[in-house]
């Protein structure tokens, strides 16, 4: 039954516009969450660009020169060779892709939960359908948020170019989608894509499944009640299983968006994803594929607090009932 249009004036925004609502509040949660947790980011994806096997046939002589550094040397070498705020490098672009891709997985994920496959009556909802609801929220919103997550990644190696005696690429956030775009057309633009989706899919298959399975097992199992404790375990245990299923896609992912490129916007140390995953094992060994799991892990894990804590409050603050 329709709403009438004068009473429908006067309900709260975060009913007349239910997804809006969730998308902007998204958005919101994760530019908070971003914010606090970049510097690992940061640190992870130095460490995941260390002794890159394949810059062996391009002739460059930085995998040879640049010395393997923990997750702490790479912290405090950022600092002391570039400078405390570089630590946020390529920040911008990061909340640009957060805003973009948390909107997108929580409202495809609260879609297909609410309306596609639905709960039942006792609010039980399957594990299975979870995982497929998390997996193609992780790629819907993953798609969308390419070209961001693309220039994210480029810019926080430019502190790295800089060192190295190579020339900066970009200026800024809107010179590099404009170069981008330029030297690669639109195509340009998703350069990565399908590393990319597969990474998020795996995340969000860790991240939303697990949360939202942890959070509703506890809630109807246990004692416990939909508050502050509940979204702190279950985002705990969720950031916990994002960063195991996500790190060895996130290498392979940081490494294809930030190889070099031909005037076309081919790739020219990888053809694809699986070749870039075989030259890695080859290479580098297959523990290549976990390189910044320690920071990943340490930045998931606060970053998956952070986001919950935020999102649950804000909804509850907004007249929008619990996730």
């Amino acid at each position: 039954m329709s709403v009438p249009e004068d009473e429908e004036r006067l309900l709260p925004l975060a009913q007349r516009w239910p997804r809006a609502s969730k998308f902007l509040l998204s958005g919101c949660a994760a530019t908070v969450a971003e914010l606090a947790t970049f510097p690992l980011d940061l640190t992870k994806t130095r460490l995941q660009m260390q002794g890159e096997a394949a810059l062996a046939r391009l002739g460059d002589s930085a995998r040879e020169s640049a010395p393997y550094r923990g997750m702490v040397r790479t912290a405090l070498g950022i600092v002391q060779e570039e400078g405390f705020l570089k630590l946020w490098q390529g920040v911008t672009p990061a909340i640009y892709r957060h805003v973009v891709y948390s909107g997108g997985r929580m409202v495809t994920y609260e879609h297909l939960r609410e309306v596609v496959f639905g709960k039942s009556e006792d609010k039980h909802y399957p594990l299975w359908k979870s995982v497929i609801g998390g997996m193609m929220a992780g790629v819907v919103g993953q798609f969308l948020a390419n070209p961001t997550d693309l220039v994210k990644v480029q810019m926080q190696m430019e502190g790295k170019r800089k060192l190295e005696g190579k020339p900066l690429r970009y200026r800024g956030v809107h010179h590099a989608f404009a170069k981008i775009l330029a030297e690669g057309g639109i195509r340009g633009l998703w350069a990565g894509w399908v590393p990319n989706i597969q990474r998020a899919a795996l995340v969000n298959m860790g991240d939303l499944t697990t949360y939202d399975t942890v959070k509703h097992y506890l809630v109807l199992n246990t004692p416990l009640e939909d508050n502050i404790m509940t979204h702190s375990l279950s985002s705990l245990c969720s950031g916990l299983v994002a960063s195991i299923l996500g790190t060895p896609a996130d290498v392979i992912k940081s490494r294809i968006m930030n190889q070099p490129r031909d005037k076309q916007g081919r790739g020219l140390l990888y053809k694809s994803s699986t070749d870039c995953l075989i030259q890695a094992v080859q290479g580098e060994g297959f523990m290549s594929l976990y390189k910044g799991f320690l920071p990943s892990w340490l930045r998931m894990t606060p970053w998956s607090l952070v986001f919950w804590l935020t999102y649950e409050k804000i909804r509850e603050m907004s007249g929008v009932s619990p996730f």
